[in-house]
């Protein structure tokens, strides 16, 4: 569980790093408009949404609440990455000591 800490962690690192850098050239509604424009750029939102939306299937189902559940989708829409890492990340430092992959995968017995 080790190795998906640091990847998860690395991909925090890396989103931050990439959007200062994409602040610094222009603002995100600027860019919004350029990338909607172009086909690529509208096949790549969507790729990247229906990404996120899958991800979010896997945290409803591990998620009892409705209001995380509803707080996680709005953080995952708005942020992306930044949101799935971090609560990848929440997930794993909850685990016990010597929890597998089946324990962070599935949802817990109740």
């Amino acid at each position: 569980m080790k190795g998906l800490r640091v990847f998860f962690v690395a991909v925090l690192v890396a989103m931050t790093w990439v959007t200062v850098r994409a602040m610094q050239d222009r603002g995100v509604t600027q860019a919004f408009v350029e990338i909607a424009s172009d086909p690529w750029g509208l096949a790549t939102l969507f790729d990247a949404y229906f990404g996120f939306l899958t991800f979010y299937l896997w945290l409803a189902y591990k998620e009892g609440s409705w209001l995380a559940r509803g707080m996680w989708l709005v953080a995952i829409l708005l942020l992306g990455n930044f949101a799935i890492a971090s609560y990848v990340l929440y997930q794993l430092y909850r685990l016990p000591r010597g929890a597998t992959a089946h324990d962070l995968l599935l949802k817990k017995e109740k």
